[in-house]
């Protein structure tokens, strides 16, 4: 499944950023936090929306908000990019679908040679057992 252009439906909003940047930290907001709302999402499919409620309930607020923030770079707009980065790599993650494992079992030949290599280490223990009595 792949995501629509969500950017309409992303609520962005800016705060000082802390760590280094000298006296531009004090006046410039360039730490951003993207907020979305999957539930309320028009540009979701149901389907899309169900799967992404399971796997991120950990993630979501009281109202169901999703929240990321990015504070990386001195640039708001850089930010900004992180942030929808992030969120739309952590909303890929909820909808992949791991492969349905395939249970299979090991040959004849595979299952042999385990026990022969066991049997020898066995023989290997066993030998050292009666030359150390004698």
């Amino acid at each position: 499944m792949t995501l629509p252009d969500l950017t309409p439906e992303l609520v962005f909003q800016t705060s000082r950023s802390s760590g280094p940047g000298g006296q531009n930290v004090n006046k410039v907001e360039s730490r951003v936090e993207v907020w979305f709302s999957i539930e309320n999402s028009a540009l979701l499919s149901p389907e899309q929306k169900e799967l992404m409620l399971e796997k991120l309930a950990p993630r979501l607020n009281k109202e169901g908000f999703l929240h990321l923030a990015s504070q990386e770079d001195r640039s708001q707009l850089v930010n900004k990019e992180l942030a929808t980065q992030k969120l739309y790599e952590t909303l890929e993650q909820a909808l992949h679908r791991p492969k349905p494992r395939k249970k299979t079992r090991p040959s004849k030949a595979a299952v042999q040679k385990r026990i022969e290599a066991k049997k020898k280490i066995g023989q290997k223990k066993a030998n050292r057992r009666f030359s150390s009595e004698s």
